[in-house]
């Protein structure tokens, strides 16, 4: 599991003024390959749950669907309603035939997209791949991150295009055909623009959220596109010294508006997803949530301090991931230390069609 914490150690000045110093073996830890979910499991809700009362420590574990036994009146969840696009093209290279992969990103214009491409070493600027009959791209440039900026050329519309050639991502550790690409998505997308799905809002239903609303609580929506800063892995062993990769978000007045009057009003604000957190908390980057849209590159580890979030719901994730620094730095090193050895020992399934946890 983790290694002994040595964690807090004051060299580096974070951004909230608070000293740490962490590295990447701080959040490592030991996972049998046999708990890592390959397939989803039906129905929605019926995925383990484990939660964690992060003033005592206290474990229990639960159902999903007894999720909401843990809502007040009051609260509002906050989730993130991006819609996984069918982002994996697989061609070939236009001047030699052989084959290439191209992985949408993020879309910068009209024709215009970031992409990762394999193989990277022979699809440089001026290079072409071709996918079908319909659709071809041009390597304009690469970026400083590895990726490359993709011009397409095609008919018609590119959302129909893509519907036909593309192919749904999933995670590199999940080997199992998925075959209902729904079970990809929540049942609440609809913002289309990511390259993965925010998987702990997969837990919910129709009537689970029906449930949590009977309770005297209420849903809000935000959006960030998910893309490369869920997937690049941490390879600076001082976190202080990492930078993300920026993803696309927006919130409107009317859930900041939401917001601010469930915080007046006592009620707490839960986060369905670490997406969720880092938008809200990217719109509170000035001191105060606003409303709007930009690109975030808000990197959350311990020594963060929350300005808005108060509960989150979340997945296991992988070991040395931002994603899990941020539920560590929500919940403390240690509490998260025990969860996961807890989860282990009980073989809890691990990430993206994985179980989850409620930290309040």
């Amino acid at each position: 599991m983790f290694p002994s914490s040595n964690t807090i150690i004051k060299t580096s000045r974070s951004a909230n003024g608070i000293e740490y110093m962490l590295t990447v073996s701080d959040f490592d830890y030991e996972l049998p390959e046999v708990l890592i979910a390959q397939t989803p499991l039906e129905p929605r809700d019926s995925s383990r749950l484990l939660v964690l009362d992060r003033n005592s420590g206290k474990l229990s574990h639960h159902i999903f669907h007894e999720f909401v036994n843990y809502i007040r009146p009051g609260d509002l969840l906050v989730a993130n309603d991006t819609k996984v696009i069918p982002a994996r093209l697989i061609g070939r290279r236009a001047d030699s035939g052989g084959k290439v992969e191209v992985f949408l990103l993020h879309r910068l214009s009209r024709n215009e997209w970031e992409v990762l491409v394999k193989p990277g070493k022979k699809m440089r600027p001026g290079q072409k791949a071709v996918f079908g009959d319909s659709l071809t791209c041009e390597i304009a440039e690469a970026t400083d991150y590895g990726g490359r900026i993709a011009r397409f050329s095609y008919e018609g519309l590119f959302e129909n295009v893509l519907e036909a050639l593309g192919e749904t991502p999933l995670p590199p550790y999940i080997h199992e055909k998925l075959t209902n690409p729904e079970r990809y998505q929540t049942i609440y997308a609809r913002e289309r623009g990511s390259a993965a799905a925010p998987t702990a809002g997969l837990h919910f239903t129709s009537e689970l959220m029906a449930a949590v609303r009977d309770k005297g609580a209420d849903f809000a929506f935000v959006t960030l596109n998910i893309g490369l800063g869920t997937f690049r892995p941490v390879r600076i062993e001082n976190l202080s010294e990492h930078v993300m990769h920026r993803e696309f978000f927006q919130i409107s007045q009317e859930v900041v508006d939401r917001i601010l009057l469930a915080k007046q009003s006592g009620g707490r604000i839960i986060a369905i997803g670490t997406t969720a957190v880092r938008t809200l908390e990217s719109a509170a980057k000035s001191g105060s949530l606003t409303a709007g849209s930009g690109w975030s590159d808000l990197f959350i580890y311990p020594g963060y301090i929350f300005k808005v979030v108060d509960g989150l719901v979340t997945n296991f994730h992988l070991p040395q991931s931002t994603l899990l620094m941020l539920v560590s730095a929500f919940a403390g090193v240690e509490p998260i230390r025990s969860a996961y050895q807890e989860a282990v020992r009980l073989r809890y399934r691990f990430f993206s069609f994985g179980d989850a946890m409620f930290i309040e």
